[in-house]
């Protein structure tokens, strides 16, 4: 499995199926800002990240300019990815409560993250083309991580990106699953339990729309179903 998602690792980080992304991503990483100006950016697609024995999938949203563009690790170098570990890690999925950089010997456990979109999209809004030609990336990567059966959904676009998926596989004989934060849903097509999360964005946490408390659940009902999956 780790030699397959290093194949799939190589063909997101060669990507250059977005001009748009990319041009972008590569612009950002040669001005940088103020924080990072002495620092190397990454500035290509960031490929996924963690255990490949891994029964959960943490899904977000894509890159972040000055983060996981920078960094080339995803939910890396920002404030999403502290508030993001520091729920993995109580929940025994991370071995650190921070995602500061490659070497920060951060280590996942039974879990790994990915996301819809493998480039920094301007202003976090990807384009529906530029989702639909990186679903590919994730289909490729849930095929090398066969034991998948937990997924948590950062965000409605990457809810809706991994429906998508799913309905590929099997169509939805009743309405798609709504997106509510916490709400669990049995997959029939892909045998996960997709469960949506509000994204740890800055906007969600600074306004207390998502708190670190409703994270810990998001990642304890993840653990429950995982043991429950395990019989």
């Amino acid at each position: 499995m780790a030699m397959v998602l290093s194949l799939v690792r190589q063909r997101i980080v060669s990507c250059s199926r977005c001009a748009r992304l990319r041009s972008y991503c590569e612009r950002v990483a040669r001005e940088k800002n103020a924080a990072h100006r002495d620092e190397p950016y990454w500035g290509r697609p960031v490929p996924g990240f963690g255990d490949p024995n891994a029964r959960l999938l943490v899904l977000g949203l894509a890159p972040a300019a000055h983060g996981a563009n920078r960094t080339g690790r995803v939910f890396t170098g920002d404030g999403s990815g502290d508030f993001l570990m520091r729920a993995m890690h109580r929940a025994g999925f991370a071995s650190l409560p921070t995602s500061r950089g490659v070497d920060d010997g951060l280590l996942l456990s039974d879990a790994y993250i990915s996301a819809a979109v493998r480039c920094a999209p301007p202003d976090n809004k990807p384009t529906r083309e530029e989702l639909s030609r990186c679903r590919e990336h994730l289909v490729d990567e849930l095929a090398a991580l066969p034991n998948v059966c937990v997924v948590v959904a950062l965000g409605r676009i990457a809810f809706d990106a991994y429906l998508k998926i799913a309905s590929a596989i099997r169509p939805f004989q009743t309405a798609l699953p709504a997106f509510r934060h916490g709400e669990a849903h049995p997959i029939v097509a892909t045998g996960v339990t997709l469960i949506a999360s509000y994204h740890p964005s800055r906007q969600n946490t600074n306004t207390g729309r998502l708190t670190p408390q409703m994270l810990n659940q998001v990642f304890l009902k993840a653990r429950r179903n995982i043991d429950r999956a395990a019989g």
